[in-house]
């Protein structure tokens, strides 16, 4: 399926995200605000802030922040989970067609699991264009990780996946957190617009039982868009794996990779 048709698949879960997804470290936002010297009450462009889950950190910290989400229903998810912090505002546009009001220039334009959805041709231009020289462009991805003693549970569901047609082909076990690449580097460079300050890998694990697993699984594009025969079988195997362990969980390594970028 495209991104375009994927990249609104989310909205259909906004009342899930928040709880299924896990929180970021708290060490990915210290890095955040050393690599790029930020301080409050620096002002704050988010794009694609789904339910505002690396909004409410930095909301927090005290800045000004505006945060731009596709979906209506997330966008309402987040003004709901933002509604303490009146120097917050949530718009509900496509980040490609937003115009800013006064808010403009930002000091910072970040996107957390969001920025591989906007349109490849248009993102750093538009990103370059709300930036004054020296402003900073801030991405991070949430990704399974596979150390070297990742959970075998994965292998297991992997072969569920291949039976159904919905591996993706790729070599198993993928590469440890280490050995991943970031193509967000080469992107930023590439563009003419951005000179990479730095890269930071952020690994954790969290466990999971059967039922929270499932919860997460259904705020994931490619699941939420699966044929309903194929995720019921899918989920069914879940329970099943599960059922045998003695504590009934798994437990789902995660990789976040912060690239910063500074306008030139």
């Amino acid at each position: 399926m495209s991104r375009e048709h994927l990249r609104t698949t989310f909205d259909t879960v906004a009342a899930d995200y928040q709880r299924a997804r896990p929180d970021y470290p708290v060490d990915l936002y210290t890095d955040l605000l050393t690599m790029t010297g930020i301080e409050p009450p620096a002002n704050l462009l988010e794009v694609g802030c789904g339910p505002g889950k690396a909004t409410i950190p930095l909301a927090r910290l005290g800045f000004r922040i505006t945060a731009v989400e596709l979906g209506a229903a997330l966008a309402g998810e987040a003004r709901r989970e933002l509604r303490d912090f009146p120097a917050v505002s949530v718009v509900t546009a496509p980040f490609e067609t937003w115009r800013p009001g006064d808010d403009s220039p930002f000091d910072l334009l970040y996107a957390a699991t969001a920025w591989k959805w906007i349109d490849p041709r248009l993102k750093y231009d538009r990103a370059a264009a709300l930036l004054p020289s020296g402003g900073h462009l801030a991405v991070w991805d949430a990704q399974h990780a596979f150390p070297e003693d990742f959970d075998p549970f994965f292998t297991e569901i992997q072969r569920v996946y291949d039976e159904m047609g919905e591996g993706d082909g790729a070599a198993w076990p993928p590469p440890t957190p280490e050995e991943q690449p970031d193509p967000t580097a080469a992107e930023f460079e590439d563009s003419g617009q951005f000179t990479v300050v730095g890269t930071r890998r952020h690994v954790w694990a969290r466990k999971y039982t059967a039922e929270e697993y499932i919860a997460l699984l259904n705020t994931f594009s490619g699941h939420i868009a699966m044929q309903a025969s194929k995720r019921e079988h899918l989920y069914g195997e879940v329970r099943r794996l599960l059922a045998v362990r003695p504590d009934g969980r798994l437990t789902r390594h995660w990789l976040a990779v912060l690239t910063v970028g500074r306008r030139l």
